[in-house]
């Protein structure tokens, strides 16, 4: 659709547009499932089928993303944290990079249920995890049996597989989370709807649309799809950053109703 009379403003925004769509292009995001596996939400972003495999509207896509990445800049820029997850193969690579850029947390693992609804347990796990890992830095494990250490070893092991993208939560809950695949990562949206976080995810046309404040209809499969969606949201937080720092710094008290939910959970 174009405007009868149009400015350079316009054309430079038009030109914007279309690169970005060229490079969803670019890595495939448009390459949806078959029509058997569609969810009924999903019916409206299908643009057509290739070869029995559904094409997704990236024009829409396009403007979902707009809204995500707007979202995750303001967060940011109010000093909110967001929690990147991602347990699918193709995503922990690209999950771990970008939330370790950014320093925050992360999973890549098995989301280990009451992460969200039950986080004063899982407080205690990420603190058993700093106490041994400081412990064994500092030479202190030497008191113990070789087999005492053994065990140590082992639960450290373990507990850095499960909580290590988590120690930066410590103080507060995620005010969001950023997910690939809300259908695999279906507790995670699930315990983040119950208390009232915000959820942004990357759903292809398997996965309801509905359960997700903020979805980013496309390929969620692929390697390429995944890590040029989470380098954007990545980019929009880092963005939301750097205007924060350049604010003048003053004591903002948080009064939405997200906030209570949250304060109220961990209490």
């Amino acid at each position: 659709m174009y405007m009868e009379k149009t400015d350079i403003t316009d054309i430079t925004q038009e030109k914007k547009s279309h690169t970005l769509m060229e490079k969803m292009f670019d890595v495939g995001a448009h390459y949806a499932y078959s029509r058997s596996r569609r969810h009924p939400s999903m019916k409206r972003f299908i643009y057509g089928i290739k070869n029995n495999v559904e094409i997704i509207n990236l024009e829409k896509t396009e403007k979902l993303l707009s809204e995500a990445l707007n979202f995750v800049s303001s967060l940011a820029k109010e000093g909110k944290t967001l929690l990147f997850v991602g347990s699918k193969n193709e995503a922990r690579d690209v999950i771990k990079k970008e939330a370790e850029r950014l320093s925050i947390p992360y999973v890549v693992t098995r989301w280990i249920g009451g992460t969200l609804t039950n986080f004063n347990e899982i407080k205690k796990r990420i603190q058993r995890l700093q106490e041994l890992t400081e412990q064994k830095e500092k030479g202190e494990l030497s008191k113990y049996t070789k087999k005492e250490r053994l065990m140590i070893d082992r639960e450290i092991e373990r507990l850095e597989k499960n909580f290590r993208g988590l120690t930066s939560l410590l103080e507060m809950l995620p005010r969001a989370l950023f997910v690939i695949d809300p259908k695999k990562e279906i507790i995670a949206v699930t315990e983040a709807k119950k208390i009232g976080i915000p959820v942004i995810a990357l759903v292809n046309s398997d996965c309801d649309f509905n359960i997700v404040d903020y979805p980013i209809t496309a390929n969620d499969s692929s390697f390429a799809s995944i890590r040029f969606f989470t380098e954007q949201i990545a980019d929009a937080y880092k963005k939301g950053q750097n205007q924060k720092i350049m604010q003048t710094p003053k004591e903002e008290k948080d009064t939405s109703d997200v906030g209570k939910k949250i304060t109220n959970s961990i209490s």
